[in-house]
């Protein structure tokens, strides 16, 4: 339609120039096709905006491919420059101004986060290779991102493994390998495991992952040891060059309070890293007896698995009831089981919810799934099908509590469970503990699902506990998976469960001496709800019986104070406030380590770094040859400029000078007729 307006207005416009035109030969006007022409231009010009009231206006932009420097800034890679860093820097920075001739280079570095424009420095305390490429991917994934160059050692500690993390990413990587791959001899504590919350009287287990490189013919003892007075040790002989197994504690929890564990383990000759041989555990053991409720739709032989699994538990006293004697006031338990409950016979909503009591939901084909749905936000339900088989699967990310090695092995000898629910999807503040397997073949839906806060949940989508515990002494002559599995749950759930009206807490016990150490408290009045109406204070007292003393800040309805950096060591706490003339005090312990995580791990991993650039198209090359990386980049023929194309469509009546020329040419054709005519 624009075409014919145009024609139309230069049909018109020269018509009306025409039309002059032979007025003015009759009129002898010496140059009659000026004034015509003049005549028929302002014609023109105003059938435009009259009949194309806008115009479209595109324009070409050739955009440069982006390549981004993305520099590994942690300590360890000062550490395997060592004396070549000038020279690295140097060659860094030749290659950097050689790109930017041809392309965009973003210069970002990283550690345990991205810093832009930040390179060489060095001084990160951690190193987050798959949090630096994902930001990669969130900043310019949708833009035209040719290449990465990542130059780093190849150690992480921090964050997934970047190899398998699944990156939507068009581009190249192409790794630059920092430092000596070479192995080094070292003997260090990966990985510490333990229950962070214990119960009185109970045995629990501490656990650490040892990982040894050239320590062939090493014998001796891991040490766990609390307050220098010796727990247990546990022998290791090392026969090869790669070493790698898990060593045990059995503990009972003897003493109410917070227990301070260290694992240590002896240096090896000639090991030069020792700062990985040593770790801390804190175990909180709680010495409170807790009454749970067993309530159940029906009678059913899960209650007395459940039973059965938590006989013997000192620190528990279970009360049975059926849905027809359910108790009128939940106010005397801490923990309640509630075994397809609520049901269609029998909602009991209003009153679980009334109560804000740990619960743990066992779900089954007399459930009410959408009253379930209601009264707890760990999973939620659509629809609810025929009654259906699942199978367990263990989910590995699972780290509230720790469970026997041997768990997977027994789940998959687990006849299923049994349910009626048809679509489940987790929160994403729960914990997955188990996965469905529907036919024996993997799902997305979980099957048992724990859920921390100020009022924990755990939910178990399926009835048949009993037959786990029949079938694993069938086939293992033990109930200890199935048994574990249980008492964990409630041990969660009863943990949480804290009748102390004021507490204070530390996000984790084990600091770096390069972290603001912050401390949390809260203060419950008679009805359970938090206050934080009275003032609270703490005191911190160090290794050497220094005192700090601090006041709390008010943060929503709770406390908080950040203490900021300290040296490193232990530390104890006392936090205290006044609420009706009484005095409440809450207490614990905590550990700086002056040991960086950039220290736990030494050498170089190149194998991950040729992987890596294997996987998204690219190449890996020596620190010494970086240079080298601008031919590799400039012959790679996908990374090509990217011609933007924007059409802008512009209303005539916003251009002013349109009516000043309009008013020009008119104004002219006039004087020139006035002239001419005056002569």
């Amino acid at each position: 339609m624009q075409w014919f307006l145009w024609i139309l207005a230069i049909v018109l416009a020269a018509g009306a120039g025409y039309w002059v035109y032979r007025a003015d030969i009759r009129r002898a006007v010496p140059y009659p096709w000026l004034t015509a022409g003049l005549r028929g231009i302002v014609v023109l010009l105003t059938l435009l905006l009259l009949l194309a009231p806008a115009i479209s206006i595109t324009r070409n932009e050739t955009e440069k491919p982006i390549v981004l420097f993305l520099q590994d800034n942690s300590q360890s890679v000062a550490v395997a420059l060592g004396k070549d860093s000038a020279l690295y820097r140097s060659n860094s920075e030749d290659l950097i101004k050689r790109l930017s001739d041809k392309y965009k280079v973003v210069k970002w570095g990283f550690g345990n986060g991205t810093q832009p424009d930040s390179l060489f420095n060095y001084n990160q305390q951690a190193t987050d290779i798959s949090s630096a490429l994902s930001r990669a991917q969130e900043f310019y994934g949708m833009q035209n991102l040719g290449a990465v160059i990542l130059p780093t050692d190849g150690r992480f500690n921090q964050g997934a493994n970047p190899l398998y993390q699944q990156l939507a990413l068009n581009s190249s990587i192409y790794t630059v390998a920092i430092g000596d791959s070479v192995a080094q001899k070292d003997i260090r504590i990966a990985q510490v495991y333990s229950n962070k919350v214990v119960s009185l009287n109970s045995q629990f287990e501490i656990r650490a992952d040892i990982i040894a490189s050239l320590c062939n013919g090493y014998s001796n003892s891991v040490q766990l040891t609390e307050n220098g007075g010796n727990v247990g040790s546990s022998p290791i002989t090392i026969g090869s060059d790669r070493y790698d197994r898990s060593v045990s504690f059995s503990v009972k929890a003897e003493k109410a309070g917070l227990h301070h564990y260290v694992i240590n383990i002896p240096v090896a000759d000639g090991e030069k890293n020792a700062t990985n041989n040593r770790r801390d555990i804190f175990v909180e053991v709680v010495d409170q007896k807790k009454n749970i409720l067993i309530a159940a739709n029906a009678p059913h032989p899960d209650i007395n698995a459940i039973k059965e699994a938590l006989s013997g538990m000192e620190s528990y006293k279970l009360t049975v009831k059926t849905a027809d004697a359910f108790p009128a006031s939940l106010s005397e338990y801490q923990v309640i089981i509630l075994h397809q409950l609520p049901s269609m016979q029998s909602n009991i909503v209003k009153q679980i919810q009334a109560a804000k009591k740990p619960v743990w939901y066992i779900a089954g084909t007399q459930s009410n799934f959408q009253s379930l749905g209601e009264v707890q936000k760990a999973v939620t339900f659509k629809g609810q099908a025929a009654v259906h088989d699942v199978f367990a699967g263990y989910d590995a990310a699972f780290n509230i509590f720790t469970l026997p090695a041997n768990t997977q092995a027994v789940l998959d000898k687990m006849p299923p469970l049994v349910t009626s629910s048809a679509s489940v999807q987790a929160s994403p503040a729960a914990n997955v503990l188990l996965n469905q397997r529907i036919n024996n073949r993997p799902s997305a839906n979980p099957l048992w699902v724990l859920q921390q806060g100020s009022t924990p949940i755990a939910v178990l989508l399926g009835e048949g506990l009993w037959r786990w515990r029949l079938y694993e002494y069938r086939h293992f002559n033990t109930h200890a998976v199935v048994d574990d599995l249980i008492r964990q749950t409630v041990s969660f759930l009863s943990a949480n469960a804290n009748e102390r009206p004021f507490q204070a807490e530390l996000p984790k016990y084990i600091w770096s001496d390069h972290e603001a150490v912050t401390i949390n408290a809260y203060l419950l009045n008679a009805n359970n709800e938090q206050i934080n109406k009275p003032d609270a204070k703490v005191t911190i007292t160090d290794s050497a019986g220094k005192k700090y003393n601090y006041s709390f800040e008010r943060s929503g309805s709770a406390y908080k104070i950040n203490i900021g950096v300290l040296a490193g060591g232990t530390y104890s706490y006392n936090a205290q406030t006044t609420y009706n003339d009484k005095t409440y005090n809450a207490t614990g312990s905590f550990v700086i380590e002056s040991v960086p995580l950039e220290l736990m791990e030494t050498g170089a991993d190149h194998a991950l770094l040729y992987s890596l650039a294997k996987k998204y198209n690219g190449s890996m090359v020596p620190a010494r040859n970086i240079s080298n990386l601008y031919d590799s980049i400039a012959n790679n023929q996908n990374i090509k400029p990217m011609i933007q194309t924007d059409t802008e469509t512009a209303p005539l009546v916003n251009w002013k000078w349109f009516f000043f020329l309009i008013l020009l040419f008119a104004v002219v054709e006039w004087l020139l007729r006035k002239y001419w005519m005056a002569q």
